[in-house]
């Protein structure tokens, strides 16, 4: 008998391994990831600057924030579009 977690043990049970996509090798990662990022490093910062009393600062960090999720949220609709075009092709 097989391993648990092991595509041995799966296929023992019936069971189909999941196995992710292959990536290819000049793949960049989208842009929603970089949003994303951008977006977690400036909320960290900003909450670090409520903390320590710099209110202001805080403040046009959170504005910063909108701002990166803004962009994230174009970037992933940008990527849905693409797909979508691609899709058609």
């Amino acid at each position: 008998m097989g391993r648990v977690g092991t595509g041995e043990a799966a296929g023992a049970a019936g069971l189909h391994p999941v196995q992710s996509p292959p990536v290819p090798a000049d793949s960049v990662p989208p842009p929603s990831s970089a949003g994303c990022l951008c977006t977690v490093g400036v909320l960290t910062y900003g909450l670090i600057s409520f903390k320590r009393g710099h209110t202001r600062r805080s403040q046009l960090l959170m504005r910063a924030r909108i701002l990166a999720q803004g962009f994230t949220f174009a970037a992933l609709l940008g990527g849905m579009v693409v797909t979508a075009m691609k899709a058609r092709k």
